[in-house]
């Protein structure tokens, strides 16, 4: 390793211009080979003030007499939505809606209206809010009606109507008039579920909508039932019922239908049993058993045992005489099996699959293909030694079979059996990147340097986990390839004043963070490919680091690094590189994979903040650095989060011995994990380690991070030669290479 001034450059980047920490200069960066040309400089970026309701009396902005009050009628107004019902948007939001094209004006601008205007209207908003939620109506109309020509006007009139939704007139009004509205299908959903309870089964066949949401189907299909399209109902009644999975109460008196019916066949029946068995949902199996004739509940039961102790039951299956439920009976019980003991189940599928074989479907040949594929990956993961065998003796190939029997190979390193199992991979796979560098390196373990040197010199032009592989194996810079986006000022201001852009854009400045992003997708589900580039430069101008690094990904633009790999807490981060001795490049990569700098992010299964951690690891750190545990609120507070995700991935650095891509591999999949995936008796080498990590999430997650630190100290260089800062070697650390973050993975300790 040699020395350098990342920790200086760091600080010079932290020190710098805006132009460097965020904003495109207007001159060229040039280091070595690699030449970026920044585009021109946006408009200035200013902090967002955040908007809070006047806390007077409304009365002192509106003048209320009574008799304005008296004779105020009913309007389609709104009121606003609580942070609380995010969680729903995703389901309200699968519903399809027919949007008039000539009411979307997708390029409206804004009303002419001035900053105090604007300010004006934001406190009337707010107000009107107040008045809703204190259910004083007449306020709450007089201020609604001074508001329609801000930009939240729609949202006020749906949260209004979502509390009277039977004002029938009033509600296909707000759907006619702002159909483009992220709060058309928001609002016709309640509606619909509004009219189904109340049984208004015409009215609710007429704004019938295509949707996955369960409830409103059971609604609809009831309302063809009782409108007397009864065939119709009872066949979608059927779909609805064979789910493997409780449905929801509305779709009771449809069940009720269809049971009486001839459509509720055997048939029928082993589906749902089947389904539920698959889902594990032993109950709802038992239940579907009872609903079944006598002269089958006993094969069910079989089935059912088979479920809870497939190894003490499945002698019993096979004495018994076949029938039509058998083979898939001897599926389950050998999927079953395999989790606990893949060696006894690979036999007993091995020794009766072929009594079973007769009469096969479509469907039962899609299902052993499946368990055939799960067998053999299971004895991938075992890390079986006739593993590559069972993968290359499949009848049909997958993508997951071709590139495991690749990885198989590599745990082995045999190289001869490497090269033949990326010659089986499909043309598209073989021009992956990842194929290309393991390709490359089986050339070399197998004495075909002339071979591998074309393949790594093109990979080292790449900026990736390879790419910079390949930059350390024929010794070259690794290559950041940046290509600004070209946006000019005239286009983001296009765009920011489209009526749905500045609806985000309110809900920014009244601090709805949530409302914010959700309005945002909402608005760029509408743009061109070239709007959407446009759309990632106002969000970064906007300072909204997440939304443009995932905005430019949808329009599939990856080489402007300073917008997809921003400076945002540069201070914060190398404050904590600093106090625990870690590079700031690390910490920076490891914020980009988390959170992309959203210090809110929440993970599903309850990760928090910058760095992601769990509540229950952020109660460790702080009793290990000796405070008061705050909290997991105190988790999305960015100083705290990064105080804590710095010393956690120091202890396991320390607790790996250094080696940076166990590290993150445990920062991600849990250290008791990682533990096990070391090899058992010899060194490996760390390429092969990274390879062959089971879990696909936590393989790309340790390439990904480990690429993205490389990046930042990129840019750390450049920024600091651009700067033309001097040297302070008491100041330096290491600068990391690919070679530095992948040191051979030593074997598990042993047990004494």
């Amino acid at each position: 390793m040699k020395k350098n001034i990342i920790l200086l450059s760091f600080s010079t980047l932290l020190c710098a211009s805006p132009g460097i920490l965020g904003q495109p200069t207007d001159k060229f960066i040039v280091s070595s080979n690699i030449l970026l040309k920044p585009a021109s400089t946006p408009e200035t970026n200013t902090p967002l003030l955040l908007a809070k309701a006047n806390t007077h009396s409304i009365e002192q902005n509106t003048e209320l007499s009574a008799s304005k009050k008296s004779s105020i009628a009913i309007k389609t107004n709104i009121a606003p939505q609580t942070s609380h019902q995010v969680n729903n948007e995703q389901q309200t939001e699968q519903i399809t809606t027919v949007v008039d094209k000539n009411s979307l004006k997708k390029t409206e601008t804004a009303a002419h209206i001035s900053d105090e205007q604007l300010a004006q209207l934001r406190q009337q908003f707010l107000q009107a809010e107040i008045a809703l939620k204190n259910h004083n109506e007449a306020d709450y109309f007089l201020l609604s009606d001074k508001l329609k020509d801000y930009p939240l006007y729609p949202y006020l009139q749906y949260q209004w109507l979502r509390k009277n939704l039977g004002r029938k007139q009033q509600i296909i009004h707000f759907l006619q008039q702002h159909s483009s509205s992220r709060y058309a299908a928001k609002l016709k959903h309640k509606w619909l579920n509004y009219l189904g309870k109340r049984k208004q089964w015409s009215l609710l066949l007429e704004n019938r909508v295509t949707t996955k949401n369960v409830t409103l189907n059971c609604y609809f299909h009831r309302a063809e039932y009782n409108s007397g399209e009864k065939d119709s109902a009872l066949l979608g009644a059927q779909k609805l019922w064979a789910a493997g999975h409780s449905q929801p109460r509305a779709c009771d008196p449809l069940f009720t239908q269809l049971q009486k019916s001839s459509y509720f066949t055997q048939d029928l029946r082993w589906k749902r049993f089947a389904a539920a068995l698959r889902n594990n949902k032993v109950s709802l199996a038992s239940y579907v058993r009872d609903l079944m004739p006598t002269q089958y509940q006993t094969r069910a039961q079989l089935w059912i045992d088979l479920h809870r102790k497939p190894s003490r039951y499945l002698p019993q299956l096979l004495k018994r005489p076949e029938s039509a439920q058998s083979a898939a009976m001897l599926r389950h019980a050998i999927n079953r099996l395999a989790s606990k003991d893949i060696t006894k189940a690979i036999e007993t599928w091995d020794a009766n699959k072929q009594l079973f074989a007769t009469k096969q479907t479509a469907e039962s040949t899609l299902a052993i293909e499946k368990l055939e594929h799960r067998l053999a990956l299971k004895l991938v993961f075992e890390r079986e030694p006739d593993a590559y065998e069972r993968l290359e003796n499949l009848d049909k190939q997958n993508n997951s079979s071709r590139t495991w029997r690749v990885r198989i190979a590599l745990v082995e390193q045999n190289w001869p059996n490497v090269l033949k199992a990326i010659y089986a991979l499909s043309n598209e796979e073989k021009t992956q990147e990842k194929w290309q560098y393991w390709l490359a390196r089986a050339y070399i373990e197998t004495g075909k340097i002339e071979m591998a040197q074309p393949l790594l010199t093109e990979l080292a032009n790449k900026r990736s986990f390879y790419g910079f592989l390949a930059s350390d194996k024929v010794n070259t810079m690794y290559q950041l390839s940046a290509n600004p986006i070209n946006v000019t000022t005239e286009e983001i201001s296009a765009l920011k004043n489209q009526r749905e852009f500045r609806v985000a854009f309110e809900f920014m400045v009244l601090d709805r963070k949530n409302d914010a992003k959700l309005q945002w997708w909402h608005a760029v589900r509408q743009l061109s490919k070239k709007e959407i580039i446009v759309a990632a430069k106002l969000a970064q101008q906007w300072q909204w680091d997440e939304i443009a690094i995932f905005t430019i990904a949808k329009a599939k633009h990856w080489d402007d690094i300073e917008l997809r790999f921003p400076l945002t807490y540069a201070d914060k981060i190398l404050e904590n590189s600093l106090k625990q001795k870690l590079n700031p490049a690390i910490l920076f990569g490891l914020v980009r994979r988390e959170s992309a700098f959203n210090q809110n992010a929440y993970s599903p299964v309850g990760a928090r903040g910058l760095m992601q951690i769990m509540p229950g690891t952020g109660r460790v750190i702080a009793r290990n650095l000796k405070e008061r545990w705050r909290g997991s609120k105190s988790l999305y507070n960015p100083e705290t989060n990064l105080k804590y995700g710095a010393f956690y991935y120091q202890k396991l650095l320390k607790q790996f011995d250094g080696n940076y891509a166990i590290a993150l591999a445990a920062y991600n999949a849990g250290p008791h994990r990682v533990k096990k995936w070391l090899p058992k008796t010899q060194a490996m080498p760390a390429d092969i380690w990274i390879e062959t990590i089971p879990y696909k999430e936590t393989r790309e997650y340790v390439t990904n991070v480990l690429a993205y630190a490389l990046i930042y100290q990129q840019r750390a260089l450049l920024a600091d030669s651009s700067e033309h800062r001097p040297i302070i070697s008491n100041a330096s650390v290491d600068t990391l290479s690919m070679n530095d973050l992948t040191r051979d993975v030593q074997p598990r300790p042993t047990k004494n």
